[in-house]
């Protein structure tokens, strides 16, 4: 997304992927007694050591331990959370759909930064979670092909809800957005860490990214 021409003109970026790490839904829901917080805290101290000014954390259920990873580490955090929050209220956006990992959902991460910028929140029914679950867990992690029909149901559950825009908040649904045509009124919060990312370190976003609501 950087307005570059050569290799100089982008910024730096030091990428820190530790898949080991435990699962982040499973300890926040209380299905699981092995912490994420402990080694998250270990490897942005690392990033911090090799002198970044920002740190990216794609995960945005990771986020649930916003505070703590900010105390512990040192380094400014992009909040995700917060930018798309504020994306959508730059945008007019009065009502946002959320589709997201269970963890992230029942932290209610979303819900809190969006009600903060005026937005009404609606998420999916038990039923339409799970299919979430499933897409996030069953396919895209799994390196199997999403069921779309199954994507489509819980975008139509979130529109008649009153859904304006549904956001993409998980990293594999991310993933659908870039493999499948997924139509109108959709926002990925990855665009908007990237597009961020950007801005914090001072480079320039393509014209192709001004808008990131899907048209």
């Amino acid at each position: 997304m950087t307005e570059a021409t050569k290799d100089q003109e982008h910024f730096d970026i030091v990428i820190m992927s530790m898949p080991s790490i435990p699962d982040r839904t499973n300890y926040i829901i209380g299905s699981s007694d092995e912490n994420p917080v402990l080694p998250m805290i270990k490897y942005g101290q690392q990033l911090r050591e090799l002198g970044v000014d920002y740190i990216s954390i794609p995960c945005i259920t990771a986020h649930y331990f916003y505070n703590d990873l900010t105390n512990q580490i040192g380094v400014p955090i992009i909040n995700i959370v917060r930018e798309t929050a504020r994306y959508l209220k730059e945008n007019g956006v009065k009502c946002a759909g959320i589709m997201a990992t269970e963890g992230t959902i029942f932290g209610g991460l979303f819900q809190e930064e969006l009600s903060q910028n005026g937005i009404k929140a609606v998420i999916p029914s038990k039923i339409r979670q799970g299919y979430v679950n499933d897409l996030i867990y069953k396919s895209i992690k799994a390196n199997r092909p999403p069921d779309m029909l199954q994507f489509e149901s819980v975008s139509t559950e979130l529109r008649e809800q009153g859904a304006e825009v549904i956001i993409l908040g998980c990293t594999e649904l991310s993933l659908i957005k870039r493999s499948h045509t997924i139509g109108a009124g959709y926002l990925d919060a990855m665009e908007v860490l990237a597009m961020r990312s950007i801005q914090l370190c001072e480079a320039t976003i393509k014209n192709d990214y001004l808008s990131l609501i899907t048209k």
